[in-house]
């Protein structure tokens, strides 16, 4: 070997092993940073004209396990889809309470029930009677706190999708700027692993929001699909179109027209049911909670409310009233309507002839809601009959639950029961996703940089950089003693 030959050996040397620290030390230093990937330098021979000249760079490669990051991402979104989920129908038991607590509506309800035995005991006790009024008022309290709960779980939610619809609106913009940029320096022969990393990150935050698949194109591009079969990125990114709402009432559904579904560049899409291509994330979860979970709650509660309106309106049961006149509970003071379900927990009332505060008066709470003047203060009946349809076992007549015989405590104790299973069942399937998340990204890890090995690596850079030196040494020592020769 010539000592020119040997020179530029021990620089390309010196070249490449100074790259190989600065990527192994930025290994080192972003050894837990999210989306960063392990640089390695490729190497190979140089040669030039048939003689070898040293090393030669072929470029920075990622490390990276494509299969086990996907499953990371799908796993990413499938722990958001069921935290959001869990969290609405925790947020629905809380709203009904548990029935050992003050306040929930099995408590409410023993509280009224209670009350109307006093009243038996004691028509003629205005205390008592005024007792059953607050009881029953209480009754209603709990029906529309709980219904105002739901439906401010349901702002929520709509106000969130649009949140998460302007993150992936934003977020896409972002990944077509880095998809030409990508193109433009990977054509150019330059280092792009900071871009990719970025790029990772910025997918990552999507997958959370949609479960994505990424599929590879040339010149370091990618294009992104839902796993429902929507194009988010192919060249160009897809708009998401929402609009949020200012109020929800439980009328207010997405069939009726009241409020808004999804859009991709124009075209709407179902925001359930298989031919979703949003599900299994955030933003299918968000949907999930405004348009069926929360829905469904509030259909159970309103089927209890009206089991309770259509009990104490039975034909029969206070002769002073007229034939389709309102009972003891009403609908926003009015005569139910079967068809008028939805939202019914949260207009209950009762009847103002009952109701001091409203011009009524507490006698006919124990006389009758149509009677025009107090009767035997000590006839307790009407209270008695109250209390009897209360607890009578009766035909359901709303959809909201299986059919069957029940009194309303049952039925209220299964709104309790419903609620409390499907909370379990979520929390479990919550439980199952942030476990297998967890595994998965402790997996990714262990498959990523590896710090006691790099500083290994480091030591051998170390002795070929030493190496390479001590050659360059050499060479200057040798061309120094043939100088002097040549003098």
């Amino acid at each position: 070997m010539s000592i020119t030959s040997a020179l530029s050996s021990a620089l390309s040397g010196l070249s490449i092993t100074s790259r190989q620290a600065e990527l192994l030390s930025s290994n080192v230093a972003n050894a837990t940073t999210p989306g960063y990937a392990r640089r390695e330098l490729g190497l190979r021979a140089a040669v030039l004209g048939g003689t070898g000249q040293g090393v030669a760079s072929t470029g920075v490669t990622r490390s990276l396990d494509r299969q086990l990051l996907a499953e990371r991402r799908l796993a990413l979104a499938g722990d958001g889809d069921r935290s959001l989920r869990s969290a609405l129908l925790k947020r629905v038991e809380g709203a009904l309470g548990s029935p050992d607590r003050a306040g929930s509506l099995a408590a409410r309800l023993a509280a009224f029930d209670q009350a109307l035995v006093e009243g038996v005991g004691r028509p003629e006790s205005q205390a008592r009677l005024q007792a059953v009024l607050t009881t029953a008022q209480s009754l209603t309290t709990g029906f529309a706190s709980a219904t105002d709960d739901i439906q401010r779980a349901r702002i929520t939610a709509d106000r969130q999708i649009a949140s998460e619809v302007g993150k992936l609106n934003s977020t896409l913009a972002r990944l077509q700027t880095l998809n030409v940029e990508l193109r433009s320096f990977s054509g150019a022969g330059r280092d792009v692993s900071a871009l990719l990393d970025e790029r990772q990150r910025l997918v990552d935050s999507i997958s959370a929001i949609v479960p994505v698949r990424e599929v590879p194109r040339d010149l370091n591009q990618i294009a992104l699909f839902t796993t429902g079969g929507a194009t988010l990125l192919e060249g160009s990114p897809a708009f998401f179109g929402f609009t949020a709402v200012n109020t929800i009432t439980p009328e207010t559904t997405l069939a009726a027209g009241g409020l808004s579904g999804i859009t991709i560049n124009g075209s709407p899409y179902a925001t359930s049911g298989p031919t979703s291509p949003i599900l299994g994330g955030t933003l299918g979860a968000l949907f999930a909670v405004r348009d069926e979970l929360a829905t469904a709650a509030q259909g159970k509660l309103d089927a209890v409310a009206r089991d309770l309106v259509e009990r104490f309106s039975a034909s029969g049961l206070d002769p002073t009233l007229a034939p389709g006149a309102p009972g003891l509970f009403t609908d926003a003071g009015a005569a139910f309507i079967p068809l008028d379900e939805a939202g019914l927990a949260g207009r209950l009332t009762l009847n103002a002839s009952a109701d001091p505060a409203q011009g009524g008066a507490l006698f006919r709470l124990r006389d009758g809601l149509g009677a025009v003047a107090e009767g035997p203060p000590g006839n307790g009946v009407l209270l008695a009959a109250l209390r009897s349809t209360l607890n009578l076992a009766a035909p359901l007549t709303s959809t909201g639950f299986t059919a069957g015989i029940r009194s309303f405590a049952a039925l209220t104790g299964d709104l309790h029961s419903d609620s409390s299973a499907l909370r379990l069942s979520a929390q479990a399937d919550q439980s199952f996703a942030a476990t297998r998340l967890t595994a998965l990204t402790d997996l990714e890890a262990q498959n990523g940089i590896d710090t006691d090995q790099e500083l290994q690596a480091l030591l051998v850079i170390e002795k070929n950089y030493a190496a390479n030196a001590k050659v360059i040494q050499t060479v200057e020592d040798m061309i120094d003693i043939l100088l002097r020769l040549g003098a």
